[in-house]
């Protein structure tokens, strides 16, 4: 009885007692994510803290005796421009003579707390036919396609993947929460595989500074644009923002079209090609699209195909400069939608012949793929597209790309909405490389 009376007067006592929210480990890494520096045989890991701590990568070969490498980095105070001024601390490591084609097993923290275990293999600029995933405009809402990407990551199908600009609608809402949130989503595919980036319009709010702090790609740009290597490909990333947040600074789009010339003209040396015949481009707003939408690229004076000639000077656009230096393949994004073009320069299509359009085409191929998923939901086509237009679908997916030797890279559109089947795909067959391929 004694036992009961006392129940009763807990319970009396319940409006009273308060349920607190069990303490957040400010020390605790999360938000981990690989890029590829650009070295042979070195990968940076980056990784989020909300309190200062060392930088410490532990690694092994796999198979190995656990964690009996290590490397120390350094951390940078990131403050989000909203009303909060939350603070966090990005931390950034490099790991170092990684035998490429070997797989290592990780995590990252300090002493004050540890991430869970990761696995990854190098990359270098001989890796033989590497294989990517490509999309843009991927949401914390609606992030259709993770679950795939996720397992294909995690059985070790893809050596990198190259998201192409709008991340998680918008990592600086929620006084950058939402930022946060989705760099826990992709944790579970870009902490086992170098996580290539570009930016996009919805990366804009403070002058990007959520895309800049949070990504480290390789280069001096603070991850705006930049190139590196790998296997028989060159792939640049640059961004097509700097064509329409002058705010930001005029300077920055004449900046970054000098980088490109003077990039393209590197990658063009005899022995550059020799080496890496294939040269391909990442940037969020497509040139061409036949969405419905009234978006940049549905205009024939493209800003990203002609450039501006409302700003002292005029802006120069991109295709004439890729066209001339020869890029094979040009990525896009933004349309939320897949669309595959036949080879086109200048709105004209430039087939390789009419049975085998891809093979030894005269002109750069391109190739849009922003339906990965997001709060947006996909969009709508122009009825009428015009005779560029190869394949279209509104589909949730991505794109697989293989550069799979000298002369044959192969494309595949999965659509996540059909369980994963491939609905379009094709082979790009070049014999030659470079503007001489066009004549």
């Amino acid at each position: 009885m004694a036992t009961l009376h006392a129940a009763y007067a807990l319970l009396s006592l319940a409006p009273l007692l308060v349920v607190s929210d069990p303490p957040v480990v400010y020390t605790q890494p999360e938000q981990v994510h690989l890029s590829y520096p650009g070295v042979p045989g070195s990968m940076v890991v980056t990784w989020t803290t909300f309190n200062s701590t060392d930088s410490l990568v532990e690694y092994s070969p796999w198979g190995g005796r656990l964690f009996d490498k290590s490397a120390q980095g350094s951390a940078t105070l990131f403050v989000d421009s909203g009303s909060e001024k939350r603070k966090m601390y990005i931390h950034r490591v490099t790991l170092s003579d990684l035998k490429p084609g070997s797989r290592y097993v990780y995590h990252c923290g300090s002493e004050m707390g540890w991430s869970d275990m990761f696995w990854f293999k190098p990359l270098d600029d001989t890796s033989t036919s590497p294989s990517f995933a490509l999309y843009g405009d991927l949401g914390n809402e609606n992030p259709q396609s993770l679950a795939r990407l996720q397992k294909e990551t995690q059985t070790g199908i893809l050596d990198a993947i190259l998201h192409i600009g709008d991340f998680a609608y918008d990592m600086h809402e929620d006084n950058a929460r939402v930022g946060d949130e989705f760099m826990r989503q992709i944790q579970s595919i870009a902490a086992y595989v170098p996580y290539m980036t570009c930016p996009g319009n919805h990366e804009a709010t403070y002058n990007f500074s959520n895309y800049r702090n949070r990504f480290s790609m390789p280069g001096q740009s603070e991850s705006l644009w930049y190139s590196w290597n790998i296997g028989p490909a060159h792939i640049i990333s640059l961004s097509t923002e700097v064509y329409f947040y002058l705010e930001y600074g005029q300077e920055l789009l004449f900046r970054q079209y000098e980088w490109l010339k003077r990039d393209l003209e590197e990658a063009n040396k005899p022995e550059s090609r020799a080496a890496r015949p294939w040269i391909i481009t990442m940037g969020h707003r497509p040139m061409y699209c036949s969405d419905d939408d009234q978006d940049d690229c549905t205009t024939f004076d493209s800003f990203i195909r002609r450039g501006r000639n409302d700003t002292k000077p005029p802006a120069p656009g991109l295709e004439d400069l890729f066209y001339l230096h020869g890029v094979d393949l040009e990525l896009w994004a933004h349309e939320h939608t897949y669309e595959r073009l036949w080879p086109v320069y200048g709105d004209k299509v430039y087939n390789g012949s009419t049975e085998d359009p891809y093979t030894n085409p005269k002109a750069p191929v391109h190739i849009i793929t922003g339906s990965a998923g997001c709060r947006e939901r996909t969009d709508k086509f122009n009825p009428n597209p015009k005779d560029w237009s190869a394949f279209r679908s509104t589909d949730y997916g991505y794109t697989h790309m293989q550069v799979v030797n000298r002369t044959h890279v192969y494309l595949g559109q999965v659509s996540d909405d059909q369980a994963g089947k491939v609905i379009d795909s094709i082979w790009i067959v070049k014999e030659k490389h470079g503007y001489d391929a066009w004549l």
